[in-house]
């Protein structure tokens, strides 16, 4: 059997289907499956919320950090780097543990459609309320302030509930069917394979984000040349896209019903196996029947998926330092942007190379790399690219030191940029273009494309049926748990101790990486 994964929905056009036999699901070559109408439009949806997430929320760091009087970069708060800093990783702690109850509130009780409904009507409401407290006409700086974190927790409270269930909604729509026998226009016969298809729609997931994510250009130029108030309108016109979306083709949606909370029966499924030395099949019914003399109200498949689920989640829990690297693109590494030499280009728009990489080297991957360790017999599986992810996050961080240090080199600041005489009141940065960090974010991008393309996939196919929002959403306390640290490291994200925490970074991560291949590298061998 081989594998291999192309130009799907172009090479399938014109086919004959059946449900292929024992035989030729071993025999013949294994392909992605076609994506349908309708899992497009779930994707779009994606996009679009990731559209009206980073044009809303790349401003931020500027908006708080900086003053309006400030004539290098405007801003409106005046709270200082550290404050800004603190803020944005409080966002994103907030974000993803809000992600947690609402998978609760979408598995047991509203399910996956209507929390995503709720979800964006709160992003709504957030968006609406930055937009009208950063209006000119709004001079009073407390009431700038009193919107701004009002706007917050509400967007945190928006993204916290899409998050959680925009993974396992777009995984919905793609039917369980059994492998099937496809007969090409060419007269090819291949094998649709499920787990293939599921990381081509994952991959096309991140695709759309990536592209999505280009809005923050748009974003930080109207927050330079206009003012944050039109920054601000981009994310409420995002929803134009979205209503109509979910509305228009919401008969056509898969709208899995919410199956009961099974949190009840999972706590006792851990509790009895703690009780026989932490052993998951203690809790099966056949061994609670014979030894305890006890009924139980769940079968062995149910113990199964939770053994399944709790591997996924000790992969997720590696990627809580993985998390905090990552989100240095959206404070530290725009601080850093703000100490170089501009020449013209918002300190904040620099990391709309991270989301170019993402485009361009997400279908390099997709359509070469991958299909090249099939044919070379390479095994690729999740657990190696999720290992390779650490590795060039690790990359990332050790150039953004290496680009700190060389900051520090130049003047007319050396290693305390913007704030000497000679920087002109903040407005001259030191000698350094700003393009010299382009290599950062080429790590960054080829790390979240190998990390979180691979989590995203892994998480939804690992995971119970009836508790992948609230394993997604698990996913999603990782990333939050990751901001947390970044608060705690906030008293280095000064010049010039940041030089220190992008070396220690750099350094943790690459023993993260070899501590997750030896403990899950059997991952990929049991998958295959």
């Amino acid at each position: 059997m081989s594998t291999t994964l192309v130009g799907v929905d172009s090479m399938l056009a014109d086919y004959e289907r059946r449900d292929a036999t024992e035989d030729e699901i071993n025999e013949l070559p294994h392909v992605a499956d076609s994506i349908s109408f309708i899992v497009w439009i779930a994707l779009v949806v994606s996009g679009a919320e990731r559209f009206l997430f980073y044009a809303a929320t790349t401003p931020w760091q500027n908006y708080a950090q900086y003053d309006r009087e400030n004539t290098s970069i405007p801003g409106a708060l005046g709270l200082g780097e550290a404050m800004a800093s603190n803020i944005s990783s409080a966002f994103y702690a907030f974000t993803f543990l809000m992600s947690v109850a609402f998978a609760v509130l979408s598995d047991a009780w509203l399910g996956r459609y209507i929390t995503l409904c709720l979800s964006f009507f709160l992003d709504f409401c957030g968006c609406l309320v930055l937009f009208v407290t950063s209006l000119p006409a709004i001079t009073d700086g407390s009431v700038k302030l009193v919107g701004f974190i009002l706007a917050v927790i509400l967007i945190g409270l928006g993204t916290g509930g899409v998050k959680a269930t925009i993974t396992p909604f777009i995984g919905d729509q793609y039917p369980n069917v059994s492998p099937q026998l496809i007969i090409t226009k060419k007269g090819e016969r291949v094998v649709t394979d499920r787990m293939l298809t599921m990381q081509y729609i994952y991959n096309v997931f991140y695709w759309f984000t990536s592209i999505a994510t280009l809005s923050l250009i748009a974003s930080t130029y109207l927050e330079k040349k206009v003012g944050y108030w039109a920054a601000y309108l981009m994310p409420l016109c995002a929803f134009a896209v979205v209503v109509p979306l979910l509305t228009v083709w919401h008969k056509a949606l898969v709208k899995l019903p919410p199956q009961g909370s099974v949190i009840p029966q999972f706590a006792k499924v851990i509790w009895f196996s703690a009780r026989d030395r932490f052993r998951l099949d203690a809790a099966k019914p056949s061994y609670q029947a014979e030894k305890y003399h006890r009924e139980v109200d769940w079968d062995d498949l149910f113990v199964s998926e939770i053994k399944r689920g709790l591997s996924a989640c000790k992969v997720m829990a590696c990627f809580i330092p993985y998390h905090l690297c990552n989100n240095q693109s959206v404070n530290n590494l725009i601080a850093q942007a703000g100490e170089m030499r501009l020449d013209g280009v918002p300190n904040d728009a620099i990391k709309a190379i991270n989301p170019v990489f993402c485009i361009i080297l997400g279908p390099l991957l997709q359509r070469f790399l991958y299909p090249g360790f099939r044919k070379a017999g390479i095994r690729f599986g999740p657990i190696t690219r999720m290992t390779w992810a650490f590795v060039t996050m690790s990359g990332s961080m050790a150039f953004a030191a290496v680009v700190q240090k060389l900051v520090y080199s130049r003047g007319p600041c050396y290693e305390k940029p913007l704030v000497c005489e000679a920087s002109d009141g903040g407005r001259i940065g030191n000698d350094i273009s700003v393009w010299v960090q382009i290599p950062i974010f080429f790590f960054l991008g080829l790390a979240e494309i190998l990390g979180f393309t691979t989590l995203a996939e892994y998480s939804y196919s690992e995971a119970p049926t009836n508790m992948r929002t609230l394993v997604q959403s698990l996913v999603q306390v990782s990333s939050g748990i990751g901001s947390a640290l970044g608060m705690a490291v906030s008293p280095l994200s000064k010049d010039p101790k940041v030089l220190y925490l992008y070396t220690a970074l750099a350094a943790t991560m690459v023993v993260v990486a070899s501590g997750f291949w030896v403990v899950f590298h059997r991952y990929d061998r049991n998958r295959n």
